[in-house]
Parts: structure tokens; C-alpha cells; sequence
């Protein structure tokens, strides 16, 4: 059983609790016209409005909600960009150079995101934490020795194999059997993250308007006409960075992007004895089992934040908390009786493909399928998909090299597979992983 504080927040992102200490940008008005659309105002679009007016370019960025209410202020905030996918399954997707690319990509992401972070003086609580990748089955541990031979042959990401003595100065639990260590990895506050892209951006003039959903677009020779709720406005291009919240009219990129809920819970404030004894090395950490449970401590150091799939659809958010709880309960059975002040949910836009893409059809540009990296990778391929808009050289990148596919089991812009999908994972996926983690 799930017990709740008094003043336990269902509904509300832990995250937001910090954000009522100051004032959010106040929204713009609509302008009739820009070089530049970006429609969505999380870390994609904000940084890809951003990178354009670096061009020289006008901008506007409309959101069909208050900016920042998706999944930029909802994640576990884990930041990182090394590849999802080993490099056989790229290469067999993508074919051997690209595969390569993909790879020497990974450390110029995180370094561009942590500029960006640096050059607009983006307080977001930066923690250099690391984080570890467990491995949930001997088998795991393999393939996590065979990745780590990639990335230490393929990119520039330090990465270190970890047994499971030395998994033990990381984590008291008996769960798994070894882990990836990505040492520069880091952990930061997501909506303090999008405040401060937020505010870069109206401090530039950049026109950010909220409640401004887009019902229709039109091409025509000389751009797009874009109907929103806020009114009409010509642009000559646009980025599209909606990722998990998309929506129609954008029937092309419903077909290939689907969103797929994660559950976050946060504990109360626990003794600090007991966060060290459960998390001594105080790391990022995500898990290879299907549930892609991922957990953190809050900046403060005083909670357990974790995450992952209780549903593959949404849920009532108490059934959600009472089934992470199982969850954590399962590594850390010391908090068993411990009370849950938070519960949320956000989307993450999955791609079949498992990876990010970037593309362009006849002007509308696009970054989305993030797949659960966006972190980094949204901030930085928004701001690719800008650069390839305007013409500018900085836009080279792998990401625009891969195929974004369709799937004979998502034919309609409804993912009405996903029913099947949760009741099959969690019947007998999540099952196998059981008797395999024992």
C-alpha cells in the first residue's frame, strides 16, 4: 500500500515546487509575420528559436498550453547523450558510416548543451553526478561490456565497466549484476532548465506565445500560413518540436511519433543516513530491464526521485504511484513505509526506430522521437533543425542521415496498439524479467 503525505502534490511535478519562487516570461503577442515558426515551447523549440535569431532570422514560437507544461519541466532531468542503441543495431538500421557518426556525435551534444547552459547563465542546479546503467540480468552485463567496447572505440564518451563489488559502493542492493558507468554524465533541474531558455529567449526579443494550439497550416510560394488560437501568421519556415504532444494537423508526423506516458514519484524528505546508505555514490541511474525504471536523488539530496513505465497508457495516477512504489520497493525494500509527497506524468515521444530524428518536408523542419534522451538531445537537435532552416552549415549532423519510419502496428494517428502493447509487457515481459533478474 501507497502511503501519501498530507501535503502530497498528485498531479504535480516535484519540479514545479521550485518554480514558484519567480515570475515565468510573460507570453508575447502573436506577430503577423517571422522567418521562422517554431511551434512548441519546450527545450526543443526554445533552443531552436534561439539558434535561428543567431542566423539572423525573426522568430516566434507559439505552444498550445503555458510554455514549459510538457515534458521539459516533467523529466527525471538525467543528462546525457550517449547513444540509446548499440552500434550493430545502427549500422543495421542506418548502415556502418552512419552508425560511426552517430557515435562521434554523442560528446559534441553534451558539450553543446552545456554551453548553452553556460552562455545564457542558466541556473538549472548542474550536478557533475555521473550515471550508471544496471544491468538487470547476466546477460545485460554482457552486452554492456560489448557497448562499452564501441563507445570507447567510436566516440569520445568516458565510459567504465562497473562488477557488481564495485556496483556496491554505488548502490546497496543486491538487484543487479553489474553497470555502465558514464562518468560524465550529470543531473539538473529540468524546469529551471526550461525557465532559464525561456527567459534567454524573451530577453532576446523572441516572441514565446502560450495557449496558442495550431489548428491548420497552408503552403504556399512564398512559405506557410499558420491558423492558431492566438490568430493567423505567415511564416516562410517552420520547426516543428511538439515530440510526444503532437497533435493534428501534422498527420505525417502522428504516423511516426507516438507518445508513450512515464511515471515519476518522490518520496519525502528521508534521513540523510539512509539516502547515503541506499545511494553512497549519489549517481544518475537507469535500468536495462523493459521497465526502464530510472532514479535520481532530488538536487538537495533529501528524496528519491524514480521513474519509468507503470503503464504504456495513462492511468489513474494513484494506481501509477502505487506501482512505482512496487517498483522501487523491489531494489530498496527499506522504504517500504516510506510516504510519497509527488506523483506526475509526462510524454515522451518514441520513435520504432528507438532514436531521435531530424528531418525537412518542402520547408517544415522537424526534431522529435527522442525516445526518452531529450535532455540533450532536444535542446541540440533543436537548435540543428534551425540551422538546416536557415542554410547554415551548422546543421550538419548524423541524426539527418536516418530513415524515420512507420510501423504496420501504428497505421492511423491514434497509437491504439499501446493497449496491447501495455497488456503484453506487463503479463509477460515484465514477468521474464523477473525470473531473469533473480
Amino acid at each position: 500500500m501507497v502511503n501519501f503525505t498530507d501535503e502530497a502534490a498528485i498531479g504535480t511535478p516535484y519540479w514545479w515546487e521550485a518554480l514558484r519562487e519567480t515570475a515565468a516570461p510573460e507570453t508575447a503577442d502573436l506577430p503577423a509575420h517571422v522567418d521562422l515558426l517554431v511551434i512548441g515551447a519546450g527545450y526543443t523549440g526554445l533552443s531552436a528559436a534561439l539558434a535561428a535569431q543567431d542566423c539572423g532570422a525573426s522568430v516566434a514560437v507559439v505552444d498550445a498550453g503555458e510554455p514549459g507544461t510538457g515534458a521539459s519541466t516533467r523529466n527525471g532531468g538525467m543528462f546525457g547523450a550517449h547513444p540509446r542503441l548499440s552500434w550493430s543495431r545502427l549500422a543495421a538500421q542506418f548502415g556502418p558510416g552512419t552508425a560511426d557518426s552517430l557515435f562521434a556525435e554523442a560528446a559534441p551534444a553534451r558539450d553543446f548543451v552545456l554551453d548553452l547552459i553556460t552562455r545564457h547563465g542558466i541556473s538549472c542546479d548542474l550536478q557533475e553526478t555521473g550515471r550508471i546503467q544496471l544491468a538487470w540480468t547476466r546477460s545485460h552485463a554482457q552486452a554492456q561490456s560489448r557497448l562499452a567496447d564501441d563507445i570507447r572505440a567510436k566516440s569520445d564518451v568516458p565510459i567504465d565497466v562497473l562488477d557488481r563489488d564495485a556496483m556496491s559502493r554505488e548502490i546497496t542492493t543486491e538487484r543487479y549484476f553489474g553497470g555502465l558507468l558514464f562518468a560524465d554524465h550529470c543531473a539538473i533541474h529540468p524546469a529551471k532548465f526550461h525557465r532559464g531558455l525561456w527567459r534567454a529567449a524573451a530577453q532576446k526579443g523572441i516572441a514565446v506565445c502560450g495557449n496558442a494550439a495550431v489548428s491548420a497550416y497552408e503552403r504556399s510560394t512564398k512559405g506557410f500560413t499558420v491558423r492558431t488560437a492566438c490568430g493567423d501568421i505567415t511564416a516562410e519556415k517552420i520547426v516543428l518540436a511538439t515530440n510526444g504532444y503532437t497533435t493534428l494537423p501534422f498527420r505525417w508526423h502522428l504516423a511516426r511519433v507516438f507518445p508513450l506516458p512515464s511515471y515519476i514519484i518522490a518520496t519525502e524528505e528521508l534521513p540523510s543516513n539512509l539516502i547515503g546508505h541506499l545511494a553512497p555514490g549519489r549517481r544518475m541511474m537507469v535500468e536495462t530491464r523493459a521497465r526502464h525504471s530510472y532514479f535520481r536523488l532530488s538536487p538537495d539530496g533529501k528524496r528519491v526521485l524514480f521513474g519509468g513505465r507503470a503503464s504504456m497508457r495513462h492511468v489513474p495516477l494513484e494506481v501509477a504511484a502505487r506501482r512505482q512504489h512496487e517498483t522501487m520497493c523491489e531494489i530498496w525494500p527499506e522504504l517500504e513505509d516510506i510516504r510519497l509527497s509527488h506523483v506526475w506524468t509526462g510524454n515522451t515521444g518514441y520513435a520504432f526506430t528507438e532514436m531521435p530524428h531530424i528531418g525537412e518536408d518542402t520547408g517544415l523542419y522537424y526534431a522529435m522521437g527522442f525516445s526518452g534522451s531529450g535532455t540533450v538531445m532536444a535542446p541540440y537537435l533543436g537548435a540543428k533543425a534551425a540551422f538546416r532552416a536557415m542554410g547554415d552549415a551548422r546543421g550538419h549532423t548524423a541524426y539527418a542521415d536516418t530513415r524515420f519510419k512507420r510501423h504496420w502496428l501504428h497505421p492511423t494517428t491514434k497509437p491504439h496498439f499501446l493497449r496491447a502493447a501495455d497488456l503484453w509487457y506487463r503479463t509477460w515481459v515484465d514477468t521474464r524479467d523477473r525470473m531473469q533478474g533473480r
